[in-house]
């Protein structure tokens, strides 16, 4: 195992689960954790799969007495340790019981790492793909937004990005960035003469900044608006104005 993988356990995770042989099955995993779960109904015929998802999906689904558990492939190499965590998560899934917080660090930590990151990445980059309206809107301009707030809030120096509109015009989520795909997506519902400029400009803002400021890690927990970023975004002129707007027109 990696050295880098290696140091980003938790030293009493690594205590509180069950070694594992390296060359255990994964078969074999999920029965020793069905079992030291106390589960009690009879151990299912676990059958694994390893499938090329384009992320980090896996599920567990039970038909009659077998269980048929589907893992991404990027996490064929995980350590036992992890792989355990992973069976701990699923069956606490399946038989709507709570798992422990040293799997659920344990996993995270392990995804986490840049190192997996990067493979998480680039298996979304060449299994999927992101779907979006040119930047040029009817109304507004999103590669011209990014241009500019680039200048004036980042130096320049966040590079290019894909950025353009949704295929739909979403009132749910109103930006993403993509960080496998380097793309930003603006929400279609956004694109018209009744949306301030500002508000175009905010939320463009809010995605550049993910490109910024990585995610952090909380326990089992990813942050995705840390303390820094928010203390960032506050950068964004009449910030808490703009944000009441915001939720104003998409609470009407």
């Amino acid at each position: 195992m990696p050295q880098s993988q290696a140091h980003s356990f938790p030293s009493e995770t690594r205590q509180l689960l069950l070694p594992i042989q390296p060359a255990a099955s994964a078969a074999f995993v999920f029965s020793r954790v069905f079992r030291r779960l106390g589960i009690r109904r009879s151990e299912p015929d676990f059958h694994i799969e390893y499938r090329p998802f384009s992320g980090l999906r896996s599920q567990i689904a039970l038909q009659g007495n077998r269980a048929r558990v589907r893992i991404s492939d990027v996490l064929a190499e995980a350590p036992p340790i992890v792989l355990e965590a992973l069976a701990e998560i699923l069956l606490a899934q399946l038989f709507r019981r709570r798992a422990s917080e040293e799997a659920r660090e344990c996993y995270m930590a392990y995804v986490l790492d840049p190192a997996v990151r990067r493979r998480v990445d680039e298996a979304r980059r060449t299994r999927s793909r992101v779907r979006l309206l040119p930047a040029r809107g009817r109304y507004y301009d999103l590669a011209e937004i990014y241009s500019r707030l680039n200048q004036r809030f980042f130096e320049g120096l966040l590079g290019p990005c894909r950025i353009g509109w949704s295929m739909k015009p979403s009132r749910r989520v109103l930006g993403r960035y993509d960080p496998a795909h380097h793309t930003i997506t603006i929400s279609k519902a956004l694109d018209s003469e009744l949306i301030p400029l500002e508000i175009v400009e905010y939320l463009v803002f809010h995605e550049m900044l993910h490109i910024r400021i990585p995610l952090e890690r909380n326990g089992s927990r990813r942050v995705v608006h840390s303390r820094a970023f928010r203390e960032a975004e506050r950068a964004f002129p009449n910030y808490r104005r703009v944000r009441e707007r915001l939720k104003k027109i998409f609470s009407e």
